[in-house]
């Protein structure tokens, strides 16, 4: 995997071999497409006057059809879609929305904008394009960010389709088209991006090549300063849990670090499981359960997105990233159930699973973090259960945090990203006890999985932070991250906006 370019506003996005996307704002890319797709909801059609002002005005004589299509169009709980062909032979498809969200969800209806996206057909040989009808310039990101992710950019085929792109445009309901900020373009672009990653295989992409792409994807960011700890010199700095799970495989685990931004002030750090490929280890996982593996990293590519968009100008307060990289294989020097581990924070853990592997690696970077580096707020991204999405389910991100300004912080950068996130409980003396060794300070897995084994996880993370004063954030992103065979750079955006909620608060 290759980094893309990050382009200002109005730019080409270069991502080969799929479709590219265009940001513009103006009609003469929509007004041409081979297929248009315009996204409105329900109330953008109909006999109101300014509407068909403003359908008329950007679609010329589609506007009528365009108008009959969404007029007649039921948007159910997400969209609905009708097509036709135009006059001169273009194809025009209709996303009708619903015109209000619920509570929980995105008020950009983030996900009818993919699903809508995904589901028109938009030809990857021709030019197409989207035009978005949206309720404020304030959903701009969360609805650019959706569409992005309905393109995935990543692709093997033998017979690669090129020539197609799509060009974005959105629309407010003044009629007024939208200029697109560098910092969405951006999102968007590097949420493709770390998609891609996501996407690509273990044979391409093991610990060492995921932190190349790394440092490819960070260069030309001026004073960010990169180290790693590989092999045996983990296991030299108390870094037993990364150590164990990655060692027995053919490239060695790592810790990779990256740090940027000021040196006083609030230092932020942002640790992700980067698990490239897990086979269970000596648990291994059974046919079914392996295969889709690869995106085992999605963590590590989401704060490794974000680290990169907030680095791009200045940062906003100091930062630090921390991917914990390491390939859970089997052979001869694998960890073992009933192996006693001595993590970053001191604590010794029993194995009894060897494919709850995750929480060893955010531990130690965790740990490493607050106790090295000095960090003030960790937030760890993972996909790190398989019970987050039975608990949130396929687009809400389990949260769990030791502080209410760091759960809010994420929260609200969700909704207003699209990067869905809900909250589960945090209380470590009701869970502690699963978790419960004869012979060591705890084992890795719990006794129940039937209670609350997502808090439990992050439980057992938030347990090696035990005598520090740090903040605490934790997003189980399992399902988001890799959803029907493909990445989806969710996270990017979220903890990206996070970052400079909580920094900001940290000024006043």
């Amino acid at each position: 995997a290759r980094p893309v370019a990050v382009p200002s506003a109005g730019r080409m996005v270069s991502l080969p071999p799929t479709m590219d996307l265009e940001f513009v704002d103006t009609k003469a890319a929509v007004t041409t497409a081979a297929h248009l797709l315009l996204v409105a909801p329900k109330a953008r059609f109909g006999p109101r006057q300014r509407d068909q002002r403003t359908l008329h005005n950007w679609l010329g004589t589609h506007a009528g059809l365009a108008n009959q299509l969404g007029a007649e169009a039921s948007p159910g709980l997400l969209s609905g879609l009708a097509t036709s062909r135009t006059q001169d032979g273009r194809r025009l498809t209709i996303a009708v929305l619903a015109d209000s969200p619920s509570r929980h969800n995105s008020p950009a209806r983030a996900e009818a904008i993919r699903k809508a996206v995904a589901a028109a057909g938009l030809d990857p040989s021709a030019n197409n394009a989207v035009l978005l009808c949206l309720d404020a310039e304030a959903h701009l990101l969360a609805a650019a960010n959706a569409v992005g992710r309905a393109l995935p950019t990543f692709s093997r085929k033998s017979q690669k389709r090129s020539g197609g792109k799509v060009a974005l445009a959105a629309l407010l309901p003044d009629g007024k088209a939208c200029a697109w900020p560098d910092p969405v373009c951006d999102t968007v672009t590097t949420a493709r991006a770390m998609a891609n990653l996501v996407d690509t295989p273990p044979t391409e992409l093991d610990p060492a090549a995921l932190a190349a792409a790394a440092r490819r994807t960070l260069r030309g960011r001026r004073a960010v300063r990169i180290r790693e700890l590989v092999g045996p010199a983990l296991a030299k700095a108390g870094l037993g849990g990364i150590h164990a799970v990655g060692r027995c495989a053919s490239v060695a685990p790592r810790l990779w670090i990256a740090s940027a931004g000021p040196q006083r002030g609030p230092h932020i750090a942002l640790v992700g499981k980067g698990i490239t490929y897990d086979t269970g280890g000596l648990h291994l996982k059974a046919r079914g359960a392996m295969e889709t593996m690869k995106a085992d990293m999605g963590g590590a590519a989401a704060v490794l997105g974000a680290f990169a968009l907030l680095t791009k100008n200045a940062p906003p307060c100091r930062l630090s990233l921390l991917l914990c990289l390491a390939e859970n294989a089997i052979g001869p020097a694998a960890y073992k159930p009933d192996d006693v581990l001595t993590l970053h924070s001191g604590k010794t853990v029993e194995i009894n699973n060897t494919d709850a592997e995750g929480r060893l690696l955010l531990a130690d970077g965790c740990s490493y973090a607050v106790r090295e580096l000095g960090a003030d707020v960790v937030l760890d991204a993972a996909t790190l259960t398989g019970a987050q999405g039975v608990a949130t389910g396929d687009l809400h991100a389990a949260v769990i945090a030791n502080d209410a300004e760091v759960e809010g912080a994420l929260l609200g950068a969700g909704r207003d990203t699209g990067d869905l996130c809900w909250p589960l409980p945090f209380a470590p003396e009701l869970y502690r006890s699963e978790f419960q060794s004869p012979i060591a300070d705890m084992r890795n897995s719990v006794k129940n999985r039937s209670n609350a084994q997502v808090s439990c996880a992050a439980e057992f993370v938030h347990w090696h932070l035990e005598g520090t004063k740090a903040r605490w954030g934790h997003v189980d992103l399992a399902f988001p991250a890799f959803r029907s065979d493909r990445g989806t750079g969710f996270g990017v955006a979220l903890l990206a906006e996070a970052v400079r909620r909580l920094a900001a608060a940290a000024r006043r």
